[in-house]
């Protein structure tokens, strides 16, 4: 029947693409495709034959218009993107807009989401997230998107392309502190990689494709904050853990590093 479908895609690993995603790829009269030299690749894989053309960012307003006029002419169009879920971070929101203001039918063929998939390979919260897409290019905008999220209470997560890794990093520490980082790569691929540590203190040597960047949530206040300094630390020593791990968990409570937290201790022992 006439109507668009939004088909989840793989994210890398070309197996992991439903067997309903295929039905429709194969059914349907058209494909619009983000980059269609790019989704050839996994058409040729499964031997689908169809027209496509290009719906991306750049031309999201007027494929749109035509995707729409090819559906009130009775043809079905596949909408995809590179990697995921078209309309997360990828193109597709606006079609959907004009469809539902146009009473048009479209259906959600789901698939993977990087986001999802290094959500739950992380070791952070899952029972709660927010996700951030891709930062702004301009810092001011970074900072001021950041500082929204420094109070937010579960697990944050952003993308970032390999060029701007080191950079969105060392922003996300200058906001949100001392926390919990982990950096996903390569999912679903051969080299995945899960880098972890805390967000001012990781680094990736030579970052290479695109990255999901994973941040814990603001620790509720702990009660512990309201003792000096050092009988906070003392807590941690008491429950067995080193003093660098003390000076570790310390910080995470006061939402500072863990430098800050060693030079107050080193200031208190001198006085």
């Amino acid at each position: 029947m006439s109507k668009v479908y939004f088909v989840g895609t793989p994210i890398g690993n070309l197996r992991d693409i439903t067997m309903r995603a295929l039905d429709i790829l194969q059914m349907v009269d058209y494909i619009a495709c983000e980059d269609t030299r790019h989704s050839s690749i996994l058409l040729r894989e499964y031997n689908i034959k169809k027209p496509t053309f290009s719906y991306h960012k750049f031309n999201e307003k007027t494929a749109s218009e035509h995707i729409i006029s090819l559906v009130t002419e009775g043809k079905s169009v596949a909408v995809i993107s590179d990697a995921g879920m078209p309309c997360i971070s990828d193109p597709g929101f606006t079609l959907v807009e004009k469809l539902v203001e146009r009473k048009l039918p479209y259906e959600i063929i789901p698939g993977v989401s990087a986001s999802i998939t290094a959500l739950v390979g992380s070791g952070l919260d899952t029972s709660s997230f927010v996700f951030g897409g891709f930062l702004p290019d301009k810092k001011s905008e970074r900072v001021d998107i950041l500082k929204k999220f420094a109070n937010c209470e579960c697990t944050m997560i952003f993308y970032s392309a390999d060029h701007d890794l080191a950079r969105d990093i060392v922003d996300c520490a200058s906001v949100l502190g001392h926390r919990r980082v982990v950096v996903a790569n390569d999912l679903t691929k051969k080299f995945e990689t899960f880098f972890r540590g805390y967000l001012d203190e990781i680094e990736i040597a030579e970052p290479k494709g695109e990255f999901v960047i994973l941040i814990e949530g603001q620790a509720v206040t702990s009660s512990l904050n309201s003792l000096p300094i050092e009988e906070h630390i003392q807590h941690y020593l008491d429950a067995g853990v080193s003093r660098m791990e003390a000076l570790k968990l310390v910080a995470k409570d006061r939402n500072v590093s863990k430098s800050v937290i060693y030079a107050m201790s080193e200031s208190k022992k001198n006085s």
